[in-house]
């Protein structure tokens, strides 16, 4: 029976997040504080441990000597092999894993209606304290987890219908913001290179527009440019047939991944075509390999790393039995300049 406060009204069990608020810092540093866990400062760690003894906190027990599971889609195992953005954001959660004393099992998720049943057996391992989704947008896999008993968390991708929680970068302000830099160049006939299919990717697409239309400028179908995969080589077929096809009707080019804008400079390049000084090239993801292209390339970077070790931090909040709802993480973009980028050719001109 819940005791009687001095209101007449029913006292609620004290929660972590309650902790949390009366020390100003977050769910998860509140949780490793009272687990003992590494990257805590010592007075944040004493005053944490303070606030829950005055509320008769019930300190649940460590997550040290856990086991979480990565289910990785064939989508990011593709990744994997070919890019290094899945590398970035498994380093981050490795590491955080590794901080916290959590092991992580991989389990490939090529076929979801094949591979559930190895994810269903791990709801009755009693070391297994839940589950993490990288990149996975298929909705058989995501309606047959939305029920599971443990918590799971998506990564680099999301649930519509907000039943689980997830972390990924701000693809559409991201996005937005490489159209606002451009435009703030002179740019006004800006293309944006796509690979379509994924609704991180939609988001980006999303962002582009945003930035055209709140600026007056075209947004036009013809302007959004699909390839097929992610590989540089489509991107630079792309662009080149475009050239030729309708002669070089734009001044910039957004790509929606760094893959993409390199291929872009590339079919550039056939055509004759210069970057910076004739058309100007803003990439999406900030790859390492990006600063080291001709021109290097301007690029949104993405907290790859921190999206991994925050997906997992977001995960233990639910394994330590917080009763908030599911929640949709957005981690801030910005934009790395590089050479990629000059004024417009007209803009130029009138400079000149």
């Amino acid at each position: 029976m819940n005791r009687i406060g001095k209101r007449g009204k029913p006292s609620r069990k004290v929660r972590l997040e309650d902790i949390a608020e009366r020390c100003g810092v977050s769910l998860s540093t509140a949780s490793r504080a009272l687990a003992g866990e590494k990257g805590v400062r010592a007075e944040v760690r004493a005053r944490v441990a303070e606030v829950a003894k005055s509320l008769n906190y019930a300190v649940p027990t460590s997550i040290a000597g856990r086991k979480i599971v990565l289910a990785a889609s064939g989508v990011a195992m593709l990744d994997y092999v070919r890019n290094q953005f899945t590398y970035h954001v498994l380093e981050g959660l490795n590491a955080r894993a590794q901080a916290l004393g959590v092991e992580i099992v991989t389990r490939p998720i090529a076929d979801p209606r094949h591979d559930i049943g190895s994810l269903e057996a791990a709801l009755a391992d009693d070391d297994i304290a839940g589950f993490l989704f990288l990149t996975l947008d298929d909705e058989d896999m995501l309606s047959l987890t939305r029920g599971f008993a443990k918590p799971v968390v998506l990564v680099n991708g999301d649930d519509p219908l907000m039943r689980l929680s997830s972390v990924t970068p701000c693809n559409r302000s991201g996005a937005r913001a490489g159209a606002e830099h451009l435009i703030e160049f002179g740019h006004r006939r800006i293309l944006f290179l796509m690979r379509r299919g994924r609704r991180t990717i939609e988001r980006r697409f999303e962002g582009w527009r945003d930035a055209l239309i709140h600026h007056g400028l075209d947004c036009d179908a013809d302007l959004a440019v699909e390839v097929d995969d992610w590989l540089p080589e489509l991107a630079a077929d792309a662009i080149a047939a475009r050239i030729a096809q309708r002669g070089l009707d734009f001044t910039a080019v957004l790509t929606a991944g760094d893959s993409l804008a390199i291929g872009a400079m590339a079919g550039l390049a056939r055509a004759g075509v210069r970057v910076p000084q004739d058309v100007s090239v803003v990439g999406m993801d900030d790859l390492p390999q990006t600063a080291f292209v001709n021109p290097p390339l301007t690029t949104v970077h993405i907290p790859m790393r921190e999206i991994g070790a925050t997906a997992l931090d977001l995960l233990l909040d639910a394994v330590d039995g917080f009763g908030t709802p599911a929640r949709r993480l957005e981690l801030a973009c910005h934009i790395v300049e590089r050479q990629s980028v000059g004024r417009a050719p007209s803009e130029a001109r009138r400079d000149a």
